[in-house]
């Protein structure tokens, strides 16, 4: 099965399992008078959204490169990842706002209705579906190497977060009496604030990625070690790389003696190249420049 069919099959799990949630969580919601659900089946309905998302911008991300993208389409998932962070905001600050204007009509004297059991048990059961949709998503995120889905993963997950969230102030507002059904929509507000730290850390990623942020410190370290493993190779400088999308790419100027044929460090730079792919992926765009070292005064 292909890298794309694998991402399909992942996310319409993940959808079949958020649709059928949003639906019981609105259904629980309305009918247990409970805003934390509702808040919380706002969240599936993002989750939802993000998987239709993920399906298209996946089918083009997967496009080989063409006249107009040499280096591929695979910025594409990176943008399905930062509107996937979008979304989950969109979402927080509905469910904080609302949860706002609940707390303010419990604040001006107004009683609020209790909660039922139904939103409580739609809580539990959201818990340990949403949490094994993450681990499922999540796994096979990195064995495909897939920033989209594990970006989609963490959503599950800060779905599952958001409904303990919900389950906790659904919970206490039964049990403690009328008077503590205010617990209901602080639940919500908080369940909304987890989501805005969770995109934001989405948002944070995608936004690096699309800036040609460089890779971490310790990977370009990693690189520069593979370089200088062989010795006929003598100062690798001026190293960039960035990522597009799955894929990575390394440029690099290396130097060699200078009375080399042409074929031995044309070779030597196939070689490093190869090594290279072996470790970070047969799609790794590397470009060597190769110098010769009597020359590095005059650069």
């Amino acid at each position: 099965m292909t890298r794309e069919k694998e991402i399909y099959k992942v996310t319409l799990v993940g959808s079949a399992g958020n649709a059928a949630l949003l639906t019981f969580k609105f259904i629980a919601g309305i009918w247990g008078h409970s805003s934390a659900m509702m808040a919380d089946a706002v969240h599936s309905l993002s989750d939802f959204v993000t998987d239709l998302l993920v399906l298209v911008f996946v089918s083009i991300s997967a496009k080989p490169q063409d006249e107009g993208h040499d280096y591929g389409h695979g910025k594409f998932e990176t943008i399905a990842s930062f509107l996937i962070g979008l979304a989950l905001v969109a979402a927080a600050t509905g469910i904080v706002v609302s949860g706002v204007m609940k707390l303010q009509t419990w604040w001006s004297g107004e009683q609020l209705e209790a909660p039922g059991w139904i939103a409580f048990w739609a809580a539990l059961l959201s818990i340990v579906i949403k949490e094994l949709l993450y681990q499922y998503t999540a796994r096979r995120g990195r064995q495909l190497d897939s920033q989209v889905m594990i970006a989609n993963a963490w959503h599950h997950r800060s779905d599952a977060l958001s409904s303990i969230g919900a389950a906790l102030g659904i919970g206490l507002a039964i049990w403690l009496g009328q008077r503590w059904t205010v617990l209901d929509p602080v639940a919500s507000i908080v369940v909304g604030l987890m989501l805005v730290k969770v995109a934001y850390e989405l948002l944070k990623a995608s936004v690096g990625e699309l800036t040609e942020r460089s890779l971490p410190e310790e990977t370009e370290r990693e690189i520069i070690q593979i370089i200088q493993s062989f010795d006929d190779v003598q100062e690798p400088h001026n190293l960039r790389t960035r990522r597009i999308g799955n894929r990575i790419a390394i440029e690099a100027h290396i130097r060699m003696d200078g009375q080399l044929s042409l074929d031995t460090v044309h070779e030597r730079a196939t070689t490093i190249e190869r090594k290279l792919k072996e470790r970070y992926g047969a799609k790794t765009h590397v470009t060597l420049h190769m110098e010769p070292v009597k020359s590095s005064k005059h650069l």
